[in-house]
């Protein structure tokens, strides 16, 4: 598959894992990255029980993203009625009801089973695309290994488990 070219949304968990391996300068270089407000507000939270290198500095993320973008109740609720029974977070939440305005050629990077699920039962899979893909793809290879959830393998079990559960793999 060739290299994604259009916005990399990403949520608050993948932020976090680029700064633990030491990967987002190479994510951010390489893509469009954007999120939303909320998965920035996300990122400062629990600071406190972090350790020193997985503390990010606001100011430096925002500055390295292409975009974060706003998001309003009337767009959260689209995701809520859509799948009022898939317990997102609010970031989650958020990002995906950005996405969901969106009519360009983004992928969004969620390493979250509730939030796999959600692009799954939407009919946006083909949207989904894991960390270890983005980085690999820009020439990136984390000194430090990623958590499970955030590698190709995680992420291709858990979208077949899901396309069958959501059933989509009936007849």
């Amino acid at each position: 598959m060739a290299r994604h070219r259009g916005p990399v949304l990403v949520d608050t968990n993948a932020i976090l894992e680029c700064f633990r391996v030491g990967s987002w300068r190479a994510l951010s270089g390489g893509y469009a990255v954007e999120t939303v407000e909320d998965c920035i507000i996300e990122t400062q939270t629990g600071f406190q029980r972090r350790s020193p290198e997985m503390q990010i500095d606001e100011a430096l993320l925002r500055a390295s993203l292409k975009a974060i973008h706003p998001v309003v109740d009337a767009q959260r609720a689209v995701v809520a009625v859509r799948a009022p029974d898939i317990a997102l977070d609010v970031g989650e939440r958020s990002l995906w009801a950005h996405a969901l305005t969106r009519r360009d050629a983004w992928v969004l990077c969620g390493p979250d089973k509730a939030s796999v699920r959600f692009g799954v039962r939407l009919g946006l899979k083909n949207q989904l695309i894991a960390l270890e893909t983005l980085l690999a793809d820009a020439g990136h290879r984390p000194k430090e290994a990623l958590r499970s959830n955030y590698t190709a393998k995680w992420l291709d079990k858990v979208l077949g488990e899901l396309f069958i559960l959501e059933g989509f793999g009936r007849s």
